[in-house]
């Protein structure tokens, strides 16, 4: 059955949407109420692809919310638990925002742009209002807005290569989780060396259409050296890779620690941060269940809601949360949030799909 996606000003295209649709994209769905495209051909062939070769992502959908001011690093401080207070200018920070019960309410990657200027760049969920709540609440001395930035992701094996060939020879020197800036055309493009793939890659930032459109055209003008194909991210390749998704593997009832997200928790320091005291308390009388990796024994699967997992006495023992078919292990995987007692590897359980019962273990993110 088709679904059609009906058009309005709460959902908008992004500057690169007809390009996608000449190029044939099959569809989309809806993330920060934009469109967010999910397939090209399909998804094995994209996966294939993907490991192998290069794409060009249309990920405008990931919305980049500027907050600048003098109280800039206070606040920022304040929505994550994340330790921010030496970020540097030039580093990526992945960084749970935290709600004041402990429960996460986004995964963003937090830029440090000048000494009061941040940029933070989303999931799906309305942190703009977030940020704004805190700011109004605290009398804080800042401006947050949502920054008029686009971005294009190039992933795969084939990505430092095909961007040499655009930006210039010192584009390969960008470590892992961090930005500069590179110049194409006479234009200069924030670009990280970041991206939601496990193949390796770059995201551009870009805040001029016209260039940007530019910059795609020419990517495709040079990209039969590199076999590139436009693409999306691919839900068995980042379920593999042990990447979280925000609104289908985790949501705002749901804590740090048990997201596996422990590193990235700073309850020693002496920073403020909304939901520190819960984080601790939390913290003391321990997770009672956490996010794990499961294989199934099957090929197909649907999960538009929560699916209940039982052990082979029929008694639940968790929810899968995202599952797609991987074809490296010619199975599903997936993710599952498990009560603590049962997040043993090689754990075996089952599942009710259309009325008949699955096997499957857990195993762990990332998924080997």
């Amino acid at each position: 059955m088709k679904t059609i996606i009906t058009r309005s000003r709460r959902l908008r295209g992004t500057p690169f949407t007809s390009r996608l649709e000449q190029q044939g994209v099959k569809s989309f769905t809806v993330y920060n109420h934009m469109l967010l495209p999910t397939t090209f051909s399909t998804p094995e062939e994209e996966y294939n692809h993907l490991r192998e070769h290069v794409q060009i992502w249309d990920v405008s959908a990931q919305r980049e919310i500027e907050i600048f001011g003098k109280d800039s690093s206070s606040l920022i401080q304040l929505m994550t638990c994340r330790n921010l207070s030496n970020a540097k200018i030039g580093v990526c920070y992945y960084a749970p925002l935290i709600d004041s019960n402990g429960g996460i309410v986004n995964d963003p990657l937090i830029y440090k742009l000048e000494e009061n200027r941040w940029r933070v760049c989303i999931a799906d969920s309305d942190v703009l209002l977030f940020a704004k709540g805190i700011a109004s609440a605290k009398s804080l001395d800042v401006n947050i807005f949502e920054a008029n930035v686009d971005t294009i992701a190039i992933q795969g094996p084939k990505a430092i290569k095909i961007m040499e060939k655009v930006f210039g020879k010192e584009i390969s020197e960008l470590k892992f989780f961090r930005y500069s800036f590179f110049n194409f055309n006479n234009k200069k493009y924030l670009i990280s060396r970041s991206g939601y793939s496990k193949q390796g890659g770059y995201e551009v930032h870009i805040d001029d259409v016209k260039a940007g459109i530019e910059l795609y055209d020419y990517f495709f003008k040079i990209g039969k050296d590199f076999n590139l194909k436009p693409g999306t991210p691919n839900h068995p390749e980042r379920i593999e890779g042990g990447l979280l998704s925000y609104g289908s593997d985790m949501d705002i009832n749901d804590n740090p620690f048990e997201c596996r997200f422990e590193k990235y928790i700073d309850l020693e320091s002496d920073i403020i941060f909304l939901g520190k005291e819960n984080l601790k308390k939390i913290r003391d009388n321990g997770i009672k269940r956490k996010l794990m990796g499961v294989k199934i024994e099957t090929k197909k699967i649907n999960v538009s809601q929560e699916i209940p997992i039982s052990d082979y006495e029929l008694k639940e023992i968790g929810q899968l949360r995202s599952a797609a078919y991987s074809p490296r292990f010619k199975k599903v995987v997936g993710i599952a949030m498990i009560k603590k007692d049962f997040c043993n590897i090689s754990q075996k359980f089952k599942l009710k799909l259309d009325n008949e019962y699955i096997s499957g273990e857990i195993c762990n993110l990332p998924i080997d």
